[in-house]
């Protein structure tokens, strides 16, 4: 993307700030996401959650997940520390996204959007604590954010970035090919540039940009290697993005990988076809984490704090 392009994208980022439909408690979760754990204040989030009755709903559905809940959780400071603050925030910021996009602006089906996305972050947190990566919760939310551009386009380039939808489902191909050829340039970028304007770190904004690129670049951390890997796991897997693509990962061959054994050599001893046999079984217990998540939701009291 060249450099008119980009500060023609900038601009028209800026005017996401002015969205109507954002929910009210979107700025606090965004001050909330840049403080480091040990400094968020369980009551704060606490107080967040318990203002939106659905957003309320939708964590205490995860918390009463098979992969979290040992017992009923029923009420949102339980909820919260079932699941615990990093997860909880992620999962926040991303419902608050949701709710942020006017229904007639989608363009991808919004569902799928989130089975991904959710796919994608449980995905990357395996695949951290499976390398020894130090930080699995930040792995989450890296993936839990990473397709955000598609919200950035879905909202400012709607007619184009249904063209791009289409072209995808016609040819079954990427829908990063697509928006490349018809917009100029890809949701790594808009989104990449939408992390910018929102003051998140650089590893999580390099995450976002560059998890697409085949040949990983030799300034990309383990971070960004994972969304790669993660992204492309959910989406050989049924957990992508309603349409049928055309894509396949072999890990060996794959510059994610390779840029991952850079980083830790040790990874160059690891049995790959063990690893694997073991990455398809935490998938199939993430696909069907995903579809509790999402299954249609029963009929509930309103979530007490």
């Amino acid at each position: 993307m060249n450099e008119e392009r980009r500060a023609q994208l900038e601009a028209q980022i800026d005017k996401l700030e002015t969205v109507s439909t954002a929910p009210v408690i979107l700025q606090p979760l965004l001050e909330i996401l840049r403080q480091p754990s040990d400094d968020i204040r369980t009551e704060k989030v606490v107080e967040l959650v318990s203002r939106d009755g659905a957003i309320a709903a939708q964590c205490l559905r995860m918390a009463n997940s098979p992969l979290f809940a040992h017992r009923p959780v029923e009420t949102i400071r339980a909820a919260i520390m079932t699941l615990g603050i990093e997860k909880v925030r992620s999962l926040l910021f991303g419902l608050c996204m949701n709710r942020a996009i006017p229904k007639d602006k989608w363009v991808l089906d919004a569902n799928s959007f989130w089975r991904h996305s959710l796919g994608c972050a449980l995905a990357n947190q395996m695949l951290a604590q499976r390398i020894s990566y130090p930080e699995p919760e930040k792995a989450y939310l890296a993936g839990l954010l990473h397709d955000i551009g598609f919200l950035v386009n879905s909202v400012l380039y709607n007619s184009l970035f249904h063209k791009c939808r289409e072209q995808a489902v016609s040819l079954h191909c990427s829908l990063h090919v697509a928006e490349e050829e018809i917009l100029g340039f890809t949701h790594s970028d808009s989104g990449a540039l939408l992390c910018k304007r929102w003051g998140f770190s650089q590893e999580l904004t390099d995450s976002v940009r560059c998890h697409h690129l085949d040949d990983m670049p030799s300034s990309a951390g383990p971070l960004t290697c994972l969304v790669r890997l993660g992204d492309l796991l959910c989406r050989v897997r049924n957990l992508g993005y309603g349409y049928e693509e055309i894509i396949s990962i072999m890990f060996q061959s794959d510059g994610a990988w390779s840029r991952l054994t850079a980083i830790y050599p040790s990874l160059a001893e690891m049995d790959l076809v063990r690893l694997t046999l073991d990455i398809d079984a935490s998938m199939d217990q993430i696909g069907a984490l995903v579809d509790a998540v999402f299954a249609p939701p029963k009929a509930v009291a309103a979530p007490s704090r």
